[in-house]
C-alpha cells in the first residue's frame, strides 16, 4: 500500500544456515572496483588506444560511504582520435525539406475513416447507449400475465441503469471535468470499445474514450487489441481532447488528472535505455554490424558515421520505431508500474559544426511516448542523458573519450551550451498540456564528480535550477521537479543542499555487478540479505537530511557478465576476460543463457529483485528491453531486461510483493516538508546559498582561472519543440489539433554560440586542437559577451584521486 512505511534492513532468520565466510566479501558499491574515475586506469594492463571503462565505483570522499555507479560501459575502440567524416553536411541534405523534426509527424489513427472534429456536438443528456437498449423491448399492449411483465421491466430497468451508470461515468462524466477543452474541436469519434467490438453504426452514438482490463482498445498506428491489466488500471484518450489526462496505470495509483504524492506513492517504475540514446549492450543488433572490423562502432557518435557512410542512416530511424512501441507501455502499466524513466540527448534538439548524429528526429519519438503514457496513466520521468563534449566521457553521453563539460578549455562553453538545452526542454514541458504526464525532469545524467570537481558540479546544478524554475515558476503544478544526479559523490555529500528548494529530488544509480566479482549466486545473496544490507538505510536516511531521493537506475545482475556490458569487445571480469589483470571467478554462460535456469534459480532471482526494491524504496529499473542479438536470436544480457523478467519468471509481476522484503527498523516517516513538495517557502533558497554557488565558477579543477579560456556569446537565436499535430479526417470535414504550444514567449534571451570572428576548440576533443587566437577583450567586453580569449591550452586532465 502507498502508505507504507519502508522497510530497510534485512532479517535473515535462517541466515547461520550460511558460513559468515561466504559472504565476507559482500561489498558496497562505493568501494570496491578497480578503478576509481574514467581517467584513472591501470594504463599497463589495458590495450593500446584503450579508453576507460564505462562502469565505474566512485572514489573514496573522506571515508563517506557512496554506493552510485553509472548505466551503462564504455568500450575500448581500436583508435580514439578525432577523424571527423563531415557527415552533419550529408545529413542535413538528406534531411532537406522534412521540417524541424526530419519527418512530417503525424500519430493519429483517425486519418480516413472517422468523422471530423469540426462540427460542435450537441451535450448528452441521456446515454448515447440508451435507445438502443430500450427499441426492442418496448412493450406494445397490455399483457394478461401481469406477474412475468412486471419481473420482466424490473429487470430491464436494472440492466439499463447499470448501463446508464457506465457510459455516465466512462464518457460523460470526464468530459465534464476537462479542463483543456481550449485546444479541442467537438465531435470526434472513437477510440476503442470498452465492449470489445470494433466500432459500428454512428459514431455520434458510439464514443468510448477509456476502458479497463479485457476492453478493446485502438493503437495510435490503428491496430486493435485488447487491453490486459489486472490491477485495475484504466486507459483513457479522447481524440477531440488529447491532452486530457485522465488514465490510472493501477488502482493504487493516483490517475494522472490526480496529485501523485511524493515521499508517499512509492515510484516504482522502469527505463526505456537503449531507445532514443543507444547503447551497445541494450541494442546488440545495431553495433553487430560493424563488430567484426577494424574500426567498430562502440557509441553513437561512431554509429551513426558508419550508419551514413552507408547511406543506412534509416536503420537508426526505424529502431526509435520498433525497439519501444506503444504496446511496450500499456505492458508497463500492466506489470504494476507507475513511472517511465526516458533518456533522451542533445540531439534531439540540435547539432553544430562537425556532430554526426541524427538531429531532431528521437524528439518525435519522445512525443509519441507521452501521448502512449498519456494513454496508460504512466508518468515521465525525462532524464538528459547525453550532453555537448560529454558529462563523464562514456559511450551513453554519445561519444566515448573525454570529458569536456566543466573540465578543459570548452568545459564552460559546452555547460553553457547544456543550460540552453536545460531551458528549452524546460519551456516545453512546462506547459499544462505536458506537466501532468512529465513531472520529473533530470537535467544531467551522470556528471563524474570525481574528476570535474565538486564545487563545479554544485554550481552548474544551483543554475540548471533556478533555469527550469525560470521557465516554469514555483509552487506545486508549475513545471516539473528538477533531479540531480548525486554526481558519483555519494548520498551524504548532498544533505542540506540547496535548502528551501522547490521540487528538487536526488538521483542515485545504485549497482552491485561491478564490485568484485564474487561466486554467490542469486540464492546466497538472498540469505545474506545484501540488498538490504548494502542500500536500505542510505536512501532512508537521505529522505530525511536531503528530502526526496530515488534510484534512477539499478539492475539484477550480481556480476558483469553479458555481451558489451562493460563496452565493446572488452569482455567481463566474471570471467577475466575483461582488459586488464582479472582473474577467473566462474564462466559467464552460466548467467547470460537463460534458457538454462531453473526454477530455483528464477525463485532466487525474484527473491533478489523484491529484496532489492524493498531496499531502493523509490526506483526506476534499468532497463525495460535488451534487444536480441543476431548471433543467437536472444537478450544477451537478460539480468537487465525487465520484460525479459516477466516473461521467463524471475521478476515479480506484482513489485508490491517486495512490501516487507527487508525489515523495518529506521524508516522514514512521510511525509515531505512542506517546501519540498511546492508548499509553502518552497523556492525561497537563501541569498547567501545563492552568492556562494554563483555562477559560472571562477575555475575548474584542471582551470585556474577561466579568463583563459574561450566561452560562449549569449547572441543566437533561440531554438523551440514544436508539438506534433494530430489530424482527424472524414470525407468531409478536416480538424488539426495541436498539442501545445511555446510557454513561455516572455522568455526571449537568446542562445550561446560562438563569436564569430574567434576561433574554438572542438567541442568533443578540445586538448587536441588549437584554435585561431582571438584579440584580448577589455574586461567590460568580457562581461558583455561572456567571452575570454584563451591564452594557451591547458594539458589533458591526469589521473588524480578525488
Amino acid at each position: 500500500m502507498s502508505g507504507t512505511p519502508y522497510q530497510p534492513v534485512f532479517n535473515a532468520s535462517n541466515a547461520n544456515l550460511y558460513p559468515a565466510n561466504r559472504h565476507d566479501e559482500l561489498r558496497d558499491t562505493q568501494y570496491y572496483t578497480p578503478e576509481t574515475e574514467p581517467l584513472e586506469l591501470h594504463q599497463d594492463e589495458l590495450p593500446p588506444g584503450a579508453a576507460q571503462p564505462r562502469f565505474m565505483g566512485a572514489a573514496r570522499n573522506d571515508n563517506a560511504n557512496r554506493a552510485s555507479f553509472a548505466s551503462s560501459q564504455g568500450s575500448f575502440p581500436t583508435v580514439v582520435g578525432d577523424d571527423y567524416n563531415d557527415s552533419t553536411d550529408a545529413i542535413a541534405a538528406q534531411k532537406a525539406g522534412r521540417g524541424f523534426y526530419g519527418l512530417d509527424y503525424n500519430d493519429s489513427e483517425y486519418n480516413t475513416s472517422q468523422p471530423g472534429l469540426g462540427t460542435p456536438r450537441s451535450p448528452q443528456t441521456t446515454s448515447p447507449y440508451l435507445d438502443e437498449k430500450n427499441n426492442p423491448y418496448r412493450p406494445q399492449r397490455k399483457s394478461r400475465r401481469k406477474p412475468i411483465v412486471i419481473g420482466t421491466i424490473i429487470a430491464l430497468a436494472v440492466i439499463i441503469a447499470a448501463a446508464v451508470v457506465a457510459v455516465y461515468f466512462a464518457v460523460i462524466k470526464p468530459k465534464q471535468h476537462n479542463t483543456t477543452s481550449s485546444n479541442a474541436a467537438s465531435g470526434a469519434s472513437a477510440d476503442g470499445d470498452s465492449s470489445g467490438k470494433g466500432n459500428t453504426g454512428s459514431t455520434s452514438s458510439r464514443v468510448v474514450v477509456s476502458g479497463s482490463d479485457g476492453s478493446t482498445v485502438t493503437m495510435f498506428d490503428g491496430s486493435k487489441t485488447t487491453y490486459v491489466n489486472k490491477f485495475g488500471g484504466t486507459w483513457y484518450y479522447d481524440p477531440a481532447n488529447p491532452t486530457f489526462s485522465a488514465a490510472r496505470a493501477q488502482s493504487w495509483t493516483p490517475a494522472l488528472n490526480e496529485t501523485f504524492n511524493f515521499g508517499v506513492d512509492p515510484i516504482r517504475g522502469v527505463n526505456v535505455g537503449g531507445w532514443l540514446v543507444t547503447e551497445p549492450f541494450i541494442v546488440p543488433a545495431l553495433y553487430e554490424k560493424y563488430v567484426n572490423t577494424s574500426d567498430p562502432a562502440v557509441d553513437e557518435w561512431t554509429l551513426t558515421q558508419k550508419l551514413q557512410a552507408d547511406g543506412a542512416l534509416d536503420e537508426l530511424e526505424n529502431h526509435y520505431k520498433t525497439f519501444i512501441t506503444e504496446q511496450d507501455f500499456a505492458d508497463i502499466a500492466a506489470a504494476g508500474l507507475n513511472f517511465v524513466r526516458i533518456p533522451i540527448p542533445y540531439w534531439a534538439i540540435e547539432v553544430r559544426e562537425n556532430e554526426p548524429f541524427l538531429p531532431k528526429t528521437s524528439w518525435t519519438y519522445f512525443l509519441k511516448a507521452v501521448q502512449w503514457a498519456r494513454k496508460y496513466g504512466l508518468r515521465i520521468n525525462l532524464d538528459l542523458h547525453s550532453l555537448p563534449g560529454s558529462q563523464n566521457g562514456w559511450n551513453h553521453s554519445g561519444r566515448l573519450g573525454q570529458i569536456n563539460v566543466l573540465l578543459g578549455p570548452m568545459g564552460i562553453a559546452n555547460a553553457q551550451r547544456s543550460l540552453d538545452y536545460i531551458r528549452i526542454i524546460a519551456e516545453f514541458i512546462s506547459q499544462p498540456e505536458y506537466r501532468d504526464v512529465i513531472q520529473l525532469f533530470g537535467v544531467t545524467n551522470e556528471p563524474f564528480g570525481p574528476t570535474i570537481g565538486k564545487d563545479a558540479i554544485q554550481r552548474y546544478y544551483l543554475e540548471a535550477y533556478n533555469v527550469v524554475r525560470n521557465a516554469s515558476g514555483t509552487g506545486e503544478g508549475n513545471g516539473p521537479w528538477v533531479v540531480l544526479h548525486d554526481a558519483f559523490f555519494g548520498l551524504t555529500n548532498w544533505a542540506g543542499f540547496l535548502p528551501n528548494a522547490d521540487r528538487l529530488q536526488l538521483d542515485i544509480h545504485q549497482y552491485i555487478c561491478f564490485d568484485g566479482q564474487s561466486a554467490d549466486d542469486y540464492g546466497a545473496r538472498v540469505q545474506a540479505g545484501q540488498a538490504c544490507k548494502t542500500w536500505a538505510a542510505g536512501q532512508n536516511d537521505s529522505m530525511t537530511a536531503f528530502g526526496m531521493t530515488h534510484v534512477g537506475e539499478w539492475s539484477l545482475a550480481i556480476n558483469d557478465c553479458g555481451q558489451w556490458v562493460n563496452g565493446v569487445n572488452l569482455g567481463a571480469r566474471f570471467d577475466g576476460t575483461f582488459a586488464g589483470n582479472f582473474p577467473f571467478v566462474g564462466e559467464c554462460s552460466t548467467y547470460t543463457d537463460y534458457t538454462q535456469y531453473d526454477d530455483q534459480w528464477k525463485a532466487d532471482m525474484k527473491q533478489f529483485a523484491l529484496q532489492s526494491m524493498s531496499a531502493l524504496q523509490n526506483w526506476f529499473f534499468w532497463t525495460w528491453k535488451i534487444g536480441n542479438s543476431t548471433v543467437t536470436n536472444r537478450p544477451p544480457s537478460p539480468a537487465w531486461s525487465y520484460s525479459l523478467g516477466l516473461q521467463e519468471g524471475w521478476m515479480p509481476t506484482d513489485p508490491r510483493d517486495s512490501e516487507g522484503a527487508c525489515d523495518n527498523t529506521d524508516p522514514f516517516t512521510p511525509p515531505l516538508q512542506a517546501w519540498m513538495t511546492g508548499g509553502a517557502g518552497a523556492g525561497q533558497i537563501p541569498a547567501t546559498a545563492q552568492a556562494a554557488l554563483a555562477w559560472p565558477p571562477q575555475s575548474l579543477t584542471d582551470v585556474a582561472d577561466l579568463g583563459t579560456i574561450p566561452q560562449y556569446t549569449q547572441t543566437g537565436a533561440l531554438v523551440t519543440l514544436p508539438p506534433p499535430t494530430i489530424t482527424a479526417s472524414a470525407a468531409s470535414a478536416t480538424s488539426t489539433l495541436s498539442e501545445g504550444s511555446w510557454n513561455n514567449p516572455s522568455d526571449t534571451a537568446s542562445m550561446w554560440v560562438p563569436i564569430a570572428t574567434c576561433g574554438y576548440l572542438d567541442p568533443w576533443m578540445g586538448p587536441n586542437a588549437s584554435p585561431d587566437p582571438c584579440p584580448a577583450p577589455s574586461t567590460a567586453a568580457r562581461r558583455r559577451d561572456g567571452y575570454a580569449p584563451r591564452a594557451v591550452i591547458t594539458a589533458a586532465p591526469t589521473a588524480r584521486s578525488s
